[in-house]
């Protein structure tokens, strides 16, 4: 998915799709890292999961 994407007229970069996406998977992680009580195993859990997504991110845009 190289181009760009038209929403009412207006052109939006695919990188803006590929950022919800990634969040959207980030969403279900963070329901399997509560369960799992990921908190326990990181020294600081907000900054793990902004790593995790942007590491997601990156594969996004890696893939496809």
């Amino acid at each position: 998915m190289h181009t760009d994407i038209q929403i009412g007229g207006v052109f939006v970069s695919p990188f803006v799709a590929y950022a919800l996406a990634a969040f959207a998977i980030l969403l279900v992680l963070r329901r399997l890292f509560s369960r799992l009580r990921f908190g326990r195993y990181v020294a600081n859990p907000p900054l793990a999961e902004a790593g995790i997504y942007v590491c997601l991110l990156a594969l996004l845009i890696v893939m496809l």
